[in-house]
């Protein structure tokens, strides 16, 4: 009876470190950081169209669209649509850190065209 106590014991040591483990390499845990701090992060499953991308940037969190198309030689992501949760966190924002956000979001789809949803269009057509 010892020995089985300690089996679970051990089991379950074992149990609580794989879950602390995954929880602190978790990237959504990551993203939640990065807006809490005002960092950047990129969060995305880049083999995944479906599902949307995040992007924490200076306090504000950016979701990204992603549609499927064709290529000259593929099927790969040819449009995004890109949208801020709240639109006041942008107080601050220049022309240059959409500039830059464009260019990272294109590191990983370099296809693709991004559209901007308002009132970050406006600014990027420079009405």
């Amino acid at each position: 009876m010892a020995l089985l106590l300690r089996l679970v014991i051990i089991v379950l040591i074992i149990y609580i470190f794989y879950k602390g483990v995954r929880y602190l390499l978790d990237p959504k845990r990551k993203l939640d950081e990065a807006y809490e701090k005002g960092d950047y992060y990129f969060y995305d499953d880049i083999k995944n169209v479906r599902k949307n991308f995040f992007i924490s940037f200076k306090g504000a969190l950016f979701e990204g669209e992603k549609y499927l198309g064709t290529t000259e030689t593929a099927f790969e992501v040819v449009s995004i649509f890109v949208f801020v949760h709240d639109p006041m966190k942008l107080q601050g924002f220049t022309k240059d850190d959409f500039l830059f956000l464009e260019k990272e979001i294109l590191l990983n789809y370099p296809n693709a065209t991004i559209s901007w949803k308002n009132p970050i269009e406006k600014l990027m057509k420079g009405k």
